[in-house]
């Protein structure tokens, strides 16, 4: 989990580096289409969903956590938030995960969750936090 937790702190640092206030983070691409602000929520969300999945499965095994990636974003009006309120809070959630997967106990990489919406899909944690991080590049790209 070392090497995976470099990468995802060197995917924030560079983007932040590269990112700045000014953008126009309100901007929606299309109708129905998130703005980059929504981008940030959305990850956020991730980020909590996927933070509970790694605490979780440290003494859980097999259990099932899913979200509502729309709903959520919608819900929780990340269009309206403030983008430094967002950032910080993205910043500090990821490196919230980072410490977890940092110390993450070796026997439990192979622990299993669901996180499927209707059959069942258990992953192991390794899987998810690979899973996490191309994820979370793949948003950032867009943005």
């Amino acid at each position: 989990m070392t090497t995976t937790s470099a990468i995802l702190n060197t995917a924030i640092t560079d983007f932040l580096q590269t990112r700045s206030s000014d953008d126009n983070w309100d901007l929606r691409p299309a109708p129905g289409k998130w703005s980059k602000k929504e981008v940030i929520g959305h990850l956020i969300d991730s980020a909590q969903i996927n933070l509970q999945r790694f605490v979780r499965c440290t003494y859980e095994e097999n259990f099932k956590l899913v979200y509502q990636q729309d709903a959520y974003v919608a819900v929780q009006h990340y269009h309206d938030v403030d983008i430094k309120e967002l950032l910080d809070l993205w910043i500090l959630l990821n490196r919230q995960i980072i410490r977890v997967w940092e110390n993450y106990p070796a026997d439990r990489l192979t622990a299993r969750c669901d996180n499927s919406k209707s059959e069942p899909n258990l992953q192991t944690v390794e899987w998810l936090a690979n899973d996490y991080v191309e994820h979370l590049m793949h948003h950032l790209k867009t943005i």
